[in-house]
């Protein structure tokens, strides 16, 4: 049985809450990736997470402006998570429920990495011919 820690991103590129969304989009654009975890404030506080969809909703639909905006005005926050240990399964039936494509993988809520829709469905096209 897969696991999430089968086809997660340990590799996770994090960005201040206070910085602006043209900051946002840059790191996205030098690493070629679509998100970006955003940082605790403390460790009580809930990670977050910044996609294209939401600067896409910000920016363009509300007329934002990415040198005003902060992180924290258009992440979604707390981000949700699951577990390592977690079937795929479950994971991808919660992606379709929330209407998300990533999901942060957490432990006692440190950050291990995420996971992406993408990266389940690649898992899933190897097992086919």
């Amino acid at each position: 049985m897969m696991t999430v820690k089968d086809v997660m991103i340990r590799d996770v590129v994090c960005i201040s809450p206070f910085a602006k969304i043209r900051e946002a989009l840059s790191q996205m654009k030098k690493h070629n990736i679509k998100s970006l975890v955003v940082e605790r404030q403390n460790p009580h506080d809930a990670w977050g997470l910044i996609t294209y969809t939401n600067i896409l909703k910000t920016v363009i639909a509300e007329d934002g402006d990415i040198d005003l905006l902060n992180v924290y005005d258009v992440c979604a926050k707390p981000a949700l998570g699951v577990g390592e240990s977690l079937a795929v399964k479950h994971v991808a039936s919660l992606m379709t429920e929330h209407r998300v494509k990533r999901m942060l993988v957490l432990r006692d809520n440190d950050l291990l990495g995420f996971v992406a829709m993408d990266d389940i469905m690649g898992a899933l096209l190897e097992q086919v011919d």
